[in-house]
C-alpha cells in the first residue's frame, strides 16, 4: 500500500486549496533532449551543424512541470541548465509573477542534465530562499555532503526533502508525487521515476533507465494503471551510436520498446510519449521518417510546450 506523506502548509486530504474555483492541473513539457543538449558540444554531423548558428529554442534538456490552478502553486521535475527558461515558462503557464522559484522540484538522480540546474538557485544567480528539493537518500546525501551543491545547503537556497521509494507525497488535495525506483547507472545516487498522480489522471516519468528487462517490474504494468507515460527514448537504435560503447549506456531503444509494444492493443500504446531524446536520435525531428513511423504505431513524441490535463 503506497503511504501519503504531507507536506507543511498543504492541505489534509479531502480539504479544498484555498485558491479560484475551477482551476485544474496541468502537466506542461519542458524540455525532451538528453543532458548535454541540441546541439552538443563537440559534434559536428548533420544532426549539430545545422543548429550551431541557428538554434532551436525549444530543445531543451528534458524536464515536466506541474501547474496546480487551484492553489497557484508550481512543481519541477528535474532541475536542468535549462532551468532558467523552464521556469520562466512555467510561471507563464501559471500566470505568476509573485514569485519565480517553484513550489517544490522532483529530482530524479544524479547525473548532469537532472541536477546540476541548482546551481542557478545559488548566490552567484538568484540567491534563492529554501527552495525544496525532494531527492531519494543518496540522492539528498550527495547534495548535503559535496561542493558546491553543500553551500546552497548551507546557505538556505534550497531545503532538502528525503522521499522514500513507493511513498507517495502529497503537494495539493488529490494531488500527489510518488517516486518509483529503477536501475540506471547509480554512480552518486539511486535513479527514480515518479507517478504524478492528478485529480483525473495519472502520468508516469521516467527519463532514464538501464533496459527494461532489467526492471524486476514489467513496464506494461505501469502503462496499463496510467494515462501518460513518458518514457526514456535516449537513442532509436543501435545504430545511431556506433561512435560510443553501447555497454556503458544501456539505455532501452526505442525500436526495443517499440517491438516490446506494437502489439499491444492501440489503447496502452496511445499513453507512450518518448522523451529524453539523444542529440542523434531522429525523433527530435517531427518530419523524420522515425518520427512519422513511431506516430503511425500509435506513440506520441514528447514536445517541448506540449500540455496535458491531470
Amino acid at each position: 500500500m503506497l503511504l501519503l506523506l504531507f507536506l507543511p502548509g498543504s492541505p489534509a486530504q479531502g480539504q479544498a486549496d484555498r485558491a479560484e474555483p475551477g482551476g485544474g492541473v496541468e502537466l506542461v513539457v519542458l524540455g525532451t533532449v538528453q543532458d548535454g543538449g541540441s546541439p552538443h558540444i563537440g559534434c559536428n554531423r548533420d544532426c549539430c551543424a545545422g543548429l550551431v548558428l541557428n538554434h532551436d529554442p525549444s530543445r531543451m534538456v528534458v524536464a515536466l512541470g506541474l501547474v496546480d490552478g487551484r492553489s497557484g502553486k508550481t512543481f519541477l521535475f528535474e532541475a536542468t541548465p535549462d532551468i532558467d527558461r523552464q521556469l520562466r515558462a512555467l510561471n507563464r503557464e501559471a500566470g505568476r509573477t509573485d514569485a519565480f522559484t517553484p513550489d517544490g522540484v522532483f529530482l530524479t538522480h544524479a547525473h548532469m542534465g537532472h541536477y546540476t540546474g541548482l546551481m542557478y538557485l545559488g548566490r552567484e544567480a538568484l540567491n534563492a530562499r529554501e527552495v525544496p528539493v525532494h531527492a531519494m537518500p543518496r540522492m539528498r546525501g550527495f547534495l548535503a555532503e559535496n561542493g558546491p551543491w553543500s553551500q546552497l545547503v548551507e546557505a538556505r537556497n534550497i531545503r532538502l526533502e528525503t522521499l522514500e521509494n513507493d511513498i507517495s507525497v502529497y503537494i495539493g488535495e488529490a494531488l500527489s508525487v510518488t517516486p518509483v525506483q529503477v536501475p540506471h547507472r547509480d554512480e552518486y545516487s539511486e535513479t527514480v521515476g515518479y507517478l504524478i498522480r492528478g485529480p483525473r489522471k495519472t502520468a508516469l516519468f521516467i527519463p532514464d533507465i538501464d533496459k527494461w528487462e532489467r526492471w524486476g517490474t514489467p513496464i506494461e504494468k505501469y502503462l496499463a494503471e496510467v494515462d501518460l507515460a513518458f518514457v526514456d527514448a535516449t537513442f532509436y537504435d543501435a545504430a545511431e551510436i556506433g561512435y560510443r560503447d553501447v555497454s556503458l549506456i544501456p539505455h532501452p531503444f526505442v525500436s526495443e520498446s517499440r517491438q516490446r509494444w506494437d502489439g499491444l492493443a492501440g489503447a496502452l500504446r496511445n499513453k507512450v510519449h518518448f522523451i529524453h531524446l539523444n542529440h542523434t536520435n531522429p525523433l527530435l525531428d517531427p518530419e523524420s521518417e522515425a518520427s512519422r513511423s513511431t506516430e503511425a504505431a500509435g506513440y506520441h513524441i514528447a514536445r517541448t510546450g506540449q500540455k496535458f490535463r491531470l
